[in-house]
């Protein structure tokens, strides 16, 4: 079984240790000044900007052995699609999973700039359409669709965009979409189709999934909830005579020791003005639900030792799934705290598994 892990970028800002307040590390203006003491300067001044700030995150993510790098959509963050094309050429190895919404307009013109993400990235792309926030949030944003046309708008999307990705002449008539014989010729053909991630707890959601997504990414739960979501999805995609891989989103509090981990949970929950006592988030072990939701997206964290937390991820792979999207604050240092402390023992212990299963 290939296990591909993935880490976060945050678009929208970064933590530091010691001080969890979310800001574009490195940005300078004068609406702002650098988080340091008075008297401490930057050498770096206005060279040095956030989005130098995600590029050492995807850097870091690089030298610490992940597999790919999520580029977090933010309504108030940079642009996703604008972070992938230039983090690109600063990797020539991790995959480029990028987060957007179903609102982002012509699937036709998404799958033109997705084939020449793939030209340039030698087929690292990837897609993770998300359904965006509420009704009011999306009409922000200037899409005035209603929540039932969400979902089957994403599988039009999907659909026209593989069309005129794999054929042509190609001609397709729905209730968001029409093309009359379109598809690519030339240098834009025959690419790569970006690997087509999706998500979603409702029976709606599993049926898009079953039927479009190469990928169905799962919120954080505990592992034998998750079992039985898996086998659902399983055969719902059997039925559509297809196969779906798992992914699951979650953070990772991982230190030296289980109460080094305790402390520092608390110490970011207390500098996000949410001091909570060590048992009261825990809804599994080492599982912590709401941890940082609000700024990394994911429903809960798993908390604990280096080998705790491996041992943790690796009851996860057993159960199914395949990709793991993980993310820490702050995500540049935490990078590679994960990447040396954590993903060696979770990749050694399924290896062993998977032979003395064999």
């Amino acid at each position: 079984m290939a296990i591909e892990f993935i880490w976060q970028l945050p678009t929208g800002g970064d933590g530091r240790h010691g001080d969890a307040t979310q800001t574009r590390r490195g940005e300078r203006s004068g609406l702002t000044r650098p988080p340091f003491t008075e008297g401490v300067s930057d050498p770096r001044g206005e060279r040095f900007n956030f989005l130098d700030h995600l590029h050492q995150i995807a850097r870091a993510a690089d030298l610490a052995g992940f597999d790919g790098i999520q580029i977090q959509h933010d309504p108030q963050g940079d642009e996703s699609w604008i972070v992938a094309g230039y983090l690109a050429r600063g990797s020539r190895r991790l995959k480029l999973l990028t987060e957007f919404e179903a609102s982002r307009g012509s699937a036709v013109y998404a799958a033109k700039n997705a084939a020449s993400f793939q030209r340039f990235t030698q087929g690292r792309f990837a897609w993770q359409i998300s359904p965006g926030g509420d009704a009011a949030l999306r009409r922000q944003q200037g899409d005035h669709a209603p929540d039932s046309d969400i979902l089957p708008r994403i599988g039009e999307f999907v659909e026209v965009a593989k069309g005129v990705l794999t054929q042509s002449p190609y001609r397709f008539k729905g209730r968001f979409f029409e093309v009359l014989d379109g598809g690519f010729n030339g240098p834009l053909s025959n690419n790569p189709v970006p690997p087509v991630y999706l998500s979603g707890g409702s029976p709606e959601a599993y049926a898009l999934s079953a039927q479009w997504a190469d990928v169905h990414v799962l919120d954080a739960a505990p592992v034998d909830e998750l079992k039985e979501t898996i086998a659902k999805l399983e055969a719902l995609a059997a039925g559509q005579g297809r196969s779906l891989a798992f992914g699951l989103r979650i953070d990772v509090l991982a230190r030296e020791t289980e109460s080094e981990a305790v402390r520092d949970a608390q110490r970011f929950l207390a500098q996000s003005g949410r001091a909570v006592g060590s048992s009261d988030p825990v809804v599994a072990p080492g599982l912590w639900a709401g941890f940082a939701t609000e700024r990394t997206g994911a429903a809960a964290s798993l908390v604990g030792s280096y080998g705790t937390v491996a041992e943790r991820l690796v009851k996860y792979a057993e159960a199914g799934v395949s990709s793991f999207i993980l993310a820490a604050i702050p995500h540049l240092e935490e990078a590679y705290r994960i990447g040396e402390q954590v993903l060696p023992v979770v990749r050694s212990r399924i290896a062993t598994r998977l032979s003395k299963a064999a």
